[in-house]
């Protein structure tokens, strides 16, 4: 075979390699993996046993890296979401300025850290100041994507803090919110020592027990009234609800709660 020949040859082998790769392109980057669709390494693969040229080979290192980075993103995104669907609610366990309760920093890692380990996630801060403490909050996952959410506030001058307990006030503050708004998460109210589960305690259940009993109602038409299947049911949320109605009914009988 002439040289010549040779060289058509090899020219129609590589053409007929990168048609395969721009075929696959859209199967790669925008779809999953179908059944007998080839990977942009073992296009690749292909390509080197083939002799393709250096362009052609640098064509599909990029695609390459390219595949790799979307389905990275994919793995961060499911992970993501089976976190979410697992973490338990953040109750607010702490009381600052004005009175105003927060779910502080051991909280909000009790919750979070078991259940993102589990799924591949980790997460890092980054901090910067110059006129504002800025906190960059890196979360990953071990497939290699991840994704920042930064914050910034100045230093918390507030009650009689020093320069040095300022800086970390808002340095915890930004911590927990930047944590937090990655995730995609919201504490929630613990005004009336209702548990994790959001629903009210066990010593919040008696006592209504004991005030229906008190006021000559029926529980189970009070669990109807409240829209509940049973006073062991009852959202934690909806307590001050139930009691101020059983309070209101007690007073119209002048009965003592």
């Amino acid at each position: 075979m002439t040289y010549q020949a040779n060289l058509e040859g090899a020219r129609t082998q590589e053409e007929e390699t990168m048609t395969e790769a721009a075929r696959q392109v859209v199967t790669i980057d925008h779809e999953p993996r179908q059944q007998g669709a080839i990977t942009p390494m073992e296009m690749l693969d292909r390509a080197v046993s083939s002799g393709a040229s250096i362009d052609t080979l640098t064509k599909l290192m990029d695609l390459q890296e390219r595949w790799e980075k979307s389905q990275a993103r994919k793995l961060f995104d499911e992970a993501i979401a089976d976190a979410k669907a697992e973490i338990s609610p953040i109750v607010r366990n702490a009381t600052g300025h004005n009175d105003k309760k927060y779910a502080d920093f051991a909280a909000i890692a009790r919750a979070v850290d078991p259940v993102i380990t589990k799924h591949g996630l980790s997460y890092r801060f980054r901090t910067q100041q110059s006129d504002r403490i800025h906190v960059t909050c890196v979360l990953s996952h071990k497939a290699g994507h991840s994704e920042e959410t930064t914050l910034a506030g100045p230093p918390d001058a507030s009650g009689s803090k020093n320069a040095i307990q300022a800086i970390g006030s808002t340095l915890t503050y930004l911590q927990r919110y930047s944590l937090t708004q990655a995730l995609g998460l919201a504490a929630t109210n613990d005004d009336d020592g209702a548990t994790a589960s959001g629903v009210i305690t066990k010593e919040q259940r008696e006592q209504l027990q004991n005030w229906v009993e008190a006021v000559g109602a029926d529980v189970p038409a009070f669990c109807q009234w409240a829209k509940v299947d049973s006073l062991a049911a009852m959202p934690a949320g909806q307590f001050k609800k139930a009691k101020q109605a059983l309070e209101a009914k007690a007073k119209a009988k002048g009965v003592r709660l």
